[in-house]
């Protein structure tokens, strides 16, 4: 039987993403108040584009954890770990440079939190993986600014000891040393890359492409545990992007893209709907989960060719870059919203 649409795998990976969202907004916060105390040209504007940097990837993982389907709040550890970093950040208890150097140690947290992400994703499934791609960026500018910090730590450290500048090479060493970790990790990420602002179009196909994966992972599974994993995620990313779609996406297109055509859209999904409830309550060992299955993906693939070539294209054609962007961004916190009542 389907006894559960959770998992625990799942749900440990998102924890972890929510604790990487709440320590981005702690980054973000007292980068701001670096800034304020700075008087130092160089040093503030290093610390300006590290925040640009971190507002997109704050934006980044939203869209990871919206896309990965699961929302959770942040460890209790994590949350204590926040409110004392807090303090110190706001208290006068360290130097200027001891409060960067506690600054540098959260960048090296968040990279090496966003690489465990990532290998605990090819260790639970590949749908995992190509929801928490968009990481790949900010797992990059987390490393690169960890390097930009070091360059500011030997001023700030260097001032703090003899109340002199070091030797201003500090900054070329730091640009070499960023420039050697883009050569190791660069064709994998794309730098300039703001995964924030995808349009809808760009979130659908994600969604769609998530749950090929996924249909595709029970379809070659006779392990009737992973069958039943893969099926709680893929019930629950299907019904949370259905009642999206039926709240922004349809009600907006209905007037250009046609009456007829969009009513076709909510008659799919509300029979694919009554097949997902079937299966939820059959036994995921036997052959006739896997029919049903066959039938899922056949539906699946009739609604996302029509909704990618002549809803995609209506779409493009009748709504502006940033309209397409807005309606992005509201199917996304629809998304969210349904996740947290899941």
């Amino acid at each position: 039987m389907v006894l559960t649409l959770n998992d625990t795998k799942r749900t440990a990976i998102a924890v972890k993403l929510a604790d990487i969202r709440a320590v981005q907004n702690l980054i973000l916060d007292s980068e701001k108040e670096f800034l304020k105390a700075c008087d130092d040209a160089e040093l503030r504007d290093r610390f300006q584009h590290m925040i640009a940097d971190d507002e997109k990837n704050l934006g980044i993982v939203d869209t990871v954890i919206t896309q990965y389907g699961i929302q959770e709040k942040p460890s209790e550890k994590t949350q204590e770990l926040i409110q004392k970093t807090q303090e110190l950040m706001k208290g006068s208890e360290l130097s200027f440079y001891e409060k960067v150097v506690q600054h540098e140690l959260l960048k090296h947290a968040q990279f090496m939190s966003g690489v465990i992400v990532h290998k605990a994703g090819q260790v639970v499934g590949a749908d995992v993986e190509v929801a928490i791609t968009p990481l790949n960026t900010f797992n990059f500018e987390s490393r690169a600014h960890q390097e930009q910090l070091k360059g500011v730590l030997e001023v700030l450290g260097t001032r703090e000891l003899t109340g002199q500048d070091p030797d201003q090479s500090v900054w070329g060493r730091v640009q070499d040393a960023i420039a050697a970790f883009s050569g190791v990790v660069g064709s994998a990420v794309t730098q300039n890359s703001n995964s924030s602002d995808m349009n809808i179009q760009e979130i659908i196909f994600a969604d769609h492409r998530k749950a090929d994966t996924l249909i595709m992972e029970i379809a070659n599974s006779n392990d009737a545990q992973k069958i039943q994993e893969y099926f709680g995620q893929l019930y629950k990313d299907l019904s949370v992007h259905s009642e999206a779609e039926e709240q922004v996406v349809y009600p907006t297109v209905r007037a250009f893209y046609g009456v007829e055509n969009t009513q076709e859209l909510y008659d799919e999904q509300a029979e694919l709907k009554v097949l997902l409830e079937r299966m939820k309550s059959m036994d995921a060992s036997l052959p006739a989960f896997k029919d049903c299955l066959k039938q899922v993906k056949e539906m699946v693939g009739d609604h996302t060719r029509q909704e990618e070539s002549t809803m995609f294209a209506a779409i493009g054609k009748n709504c502006s870059k940033e309209e397409q962007e807005q309606l992005g961004s509201r199917f996304k916190e629809a998304k969210k919203q349904l996740q947290i009542k899941l």
